[in-house]
């Protein structure tokens, strides 16, 4: 059965508009109780967000079945031995319940934050692959020493064992010919958010033809759920102006944006059919309207799971 959970915003827009740091962990703490199967946070340094690992560690305190998971991390801009250690520490606390979706970064937006960790934006994706190889290595309980590609460890630190065996599962946040072929060697599953359907089951069979190990197809969709289709129209456009500073038209050329009815958009979740986990960010940094919307996906999650009527085939009549 499909899994659904909520992105929880943690950028500075959201704080701005009036929500504090604890005020979001009881967002998280809602969409547990209202039956959601997870929470996520995003990962920057543009835009000032609360740390993700940091609000994460603040989500395992307060829940008890809900899956915690970054949504997508960049590694690249912290230090690998100490982000696999505070990973580990989040595992533990939650007893297994985290999942790392990670991201080598969006070229044209990431290069300056890399520039800020000092980290070259050079072998970005060599660089990611590596540091997600560290993080098994020393949660398998891995030798002293680890060497890659680009990163290089003569002496390691020892770690406690994780909750599960190997530590949590890692996806893969991108949609790149280059990313499909590694997922599926690499990672424990997919987080794309590709605008067309027919370009995710594309993607998503190329990972299966060519994957030497089981990977959980997931999918990112921003959402908002709406009845009066020109205001919910009107609402994506001012959010993707807010968000990234360029017109719907152009953002939704690039990742799935939905709104409508609760029907109408578990209508076209539904054409995501492969995705095993889905991801869903509410189009709004305003506090009041991210709170209205809470009750509204747990509708459309509720709607997705309902049992389809089985298709008939249909026979002309000669």
């Amino acid at each position: 059965m499909t899994k659904y959970g909520l992105v929880v915003p943690t950028y500075q827009p959201i704080l701005d508009a009036g929500l504090t740091a604890p005020e979001l962990v009881a967002r998280a703490v809602e969409a547990e109780r209202i039956g959601l199967d997870s929470v996520w946070v995003g990962d920057t340094l543009a835009r000032a967000p609360i740390d993700a690992l940091t609000i994460l560690g603040a989500f395992a305190a307060r829940t008890s079945r809900i899956t915690l998971g970054t949504a997508a991390l960049l590694p690249a801009l912290r230090n690998p031995v100490l982000t696999a250690n505070q990973l580990l520490s989040i595992d533990l606390l939650s007893s297994g319940r985290l999942t790392v979706a990670v991201g080598a970064g969006f070229a044209g937006r990431s290069e300056p934050e890399f520039a800020i960790a000092g980290v070259p934006w050079a072998r970005r994706r060599a660089r990611l692959d590596d540091i997600v190889a560290l993080w098994r290595h020393v949660w398998s309980g891995g030798d002293g020493s680890f060497h890659g590609e680009v990163l290089h460890y003569d002496a390691l630190p020892t770690f406690p064992a994780p909750a599960r065996p190997g530590g949590p599962p890692v996806w893969l946040a991108a949609f790149t010919p280059g990313a499909l072929e590694r997922v599926g060697r690499l990672y424990d599953g997919w987080l794309p958010y590709p605008p067309n359907p027919a370009d995710y089951a594309s993607g998503l069979a190329t990972i299966r033809a060519t994957a030497s190990r089981p990977v959980t197809p997931a999918l990112f969709a921003t959402v908002l759920v709406e009845d009066d289709t020109a205001r919910g129209t009107a609402l994506l456009e001012e959010y993707c102006q807010r968000n990234y500073g360029a017109p719907a038209s152009y953002v939704q050329g690039i990742q799935m944006q939905v709104t409508g009815s609760a029907a109408e958009v578990a209508e076209q979740l539904r054409a995501y059919g492969d995705a095993e986990h889905v991801l869903v960010r509410i189009a709004s940094t305003d506090p009041a309207t991210f709170d209205e919307q809470l009750p509204r996906l747990a509708e459309v999650a509720s709607l997705l799971r309902e049992p389809q009527p089985s298709k008939t085939r249909q026979f002309a009549t000669p």
